[in-house]
């Protein structure tokens, strides 16, 4: 049941969002188009994406990788209807370098555990382990829960 009181029907597709990178490595056009085809075209067949499925993508390179749009390797396998949007990840100190990621946003009767997120070459270690991730300190879980309490207020009152 979601979250709203009323089921989802699975038969009704609904966007899901799919998670890719792959390393590039150098800062080429040849090199950028190649590890995308490959980092692409490796997230549709284990996910059976169909362009015509496909609201829009989101690519984003590492600030190394600045030779060509990672986009163009999608219009080259076909996708001449899909939006696409390319962009800089954040540079963050320590971050992997050489990095093309994409964010497909997918309307799929899939559930969210059932989508199959790709990652290759150097950048497997980039999605951790949930045991991994950082814990949430429970001051502040506390807090949240109070807000989620009170009633709604408008956005001048909470000013």
């Amino acid at each position: 049941m979601s979250m709203n009181g009323y089921a989802r029907d699975r038969n009704w597709p609904v966007c899901r969002g799919v998670r890719g990178a792959t390393t590039c490595a150098e800062d080429s056009e040849e090199a950028i188009l190649a590890a995308t085809r490959e980092l692409l075209y490796t997230m549709i067949q284990a996910n059976g994406i169909v362009p015509d499925d496909v609201a829009s993508a989101h690519f984003t390179t590492s600030v190394d990788l600045r030779a060509t749009y990672p986009a163009l390797a999608a219009r080259q396998l076909g996708w001449y209807d899909v939006a696409l949007l390319c962009g800089h990840e954040m540079d963050v100190p320590g971050s992997l370098g050489g990095c093309i990621r994409i964010l497909i946003h997918w309307n799929t009767t899939k559930q969210a555990g059932e989508i199959r997120h790709v990652y290759l070459h150097e950048a497997q270690g980039l999605r951790p382990d949930r045991d991994s991730l950082p814990p949430v300190p429970p001051e502040e879980i506390e807090r949240a829960q109070r807000l989620a309490q009170q009633p709604a207020r408008h956005v001048e009152e909470a000013q």
